[in-house]
């Protein structure tokens, strides 16, 4: 990482955090989809998803540049946990020990890349 190891943890949190707006966009791309084409709740829930990718896509400029990108791409695979969260708790779908086994592979392979030397 290109930041001391003090502000480490502190620009893993903030990854994290971009990386949760991130995966809003889908959730908001959910809500739309359970609305007709075109009416005003399908209206609604993709400008918010539009809203949403707009400040991820600045957050994202912002990450890159004080990590590595090797970094930054690694972090962004937890969006299959925030998924997974989301899933569950916005729309009641069903998690399977296969999707938690999966969850935890890639959790144990960004705590890896993260490591320090």
């Amino acid at each position: 990482m290109k930041e001391k190891k003090g502000s480490k943890f502190l620009i893993l949190f903030f990854l994290q955090v971009i990386v949760i707006v991130y995966t809003m966009s889908g959730v908001a791309a959910k809500f739309a989809s359970q609305h007709a084409f075109l009416s005003p709740g399908f209206i609604l829930c993709y400008g918010a998803e539009i809203v949403i990718l707009g400040i991820y896509a600045i957050l994202w400029q912002q990450i890159i540049k004080r990590v590595d990108l090797s970094v930054a791409y690694a972090n962004r695979s937890v969006a299959l946990l925030w998924s997974m969260l989301w899933a569950g708790l916005f729309f009641s779908e069903h998690v399977t020990i296969k999707n938690i086994l999966g969850v935890v592979v890639v959790l144990i392979g960004t705590m890896i890349v993260n490591k320090e030397d």
